[in-house]
């Protein structure tokens, strides 16, 4: 079925607060964690107050349901590198994924991106196999903490 990509609004706050629990990443065969860990600033900062001048994302549709979302943010969150770089966040529910879904949607907001910002960055789990789209992508590691790491894609302008 071809996905659909809308860009967010602000009307999609839910969407947001949905997607960031699916964007936290639970190795196969773990338990996820509790829904509570939205509640943890540090995890909130991603989707509160979803709206701010330099905020930006898509959601993915599939015959009118929502099975993803890509969004940056300036943000001092984990992936934080600079205050004019945003952070992204990227959800794909998971009966959708390995699908394209999060190419599309990365993709989209990489064009997007370009236009306003000089690179996105973000955070992510080394066994994560999301790791593989982004160094497809052109993300580089520019630090290691610990388990994670924070890539970047930089814009040539």
């Amino acid at each position: 079925m071809p996905v659909e990509l809308q860009l967010l609004t602000l009307s999609d706050q839910v969407i947001l607060w949905e997607m960031l629990y699916y964007a936290i990443y639970a190795p196969k065969g773990k338990k996820p964690p509790s829904r509570a860990i939205l509640e943890e600033a540090d995890i909130a900062r991603y989707a509160e107050n979803w709206g701010q001048e330099s905020d930006m994302g898509y959601k993915a549709l599939e015959d009118g349901v929502i099975v993803g979302a890509a969004w940056l943010r300036l943000s001092r969150g984990y992936g934080f590198v600079a205050e004019d770089i945003p952070e992204l966040t990227i959800a794909v529910l998971p009966d959708h994924r390995g699908r394209g879904i999060g190419t599309s949607l990365l993709t989209r907001l990489i064009d997007t991106a370009a236009q306003s910002f000089q690179g996105i960055s973000l955070s992510v789990v080394g066994e994560n196999p999301v790791m593989d789209l982004y160094r497809r992508l052109g993300f580089e590691i520019v630090r290691p903490d610990g388990a994670s790491f924070t890539m970047v894609l930089r814009f040539k302008k």
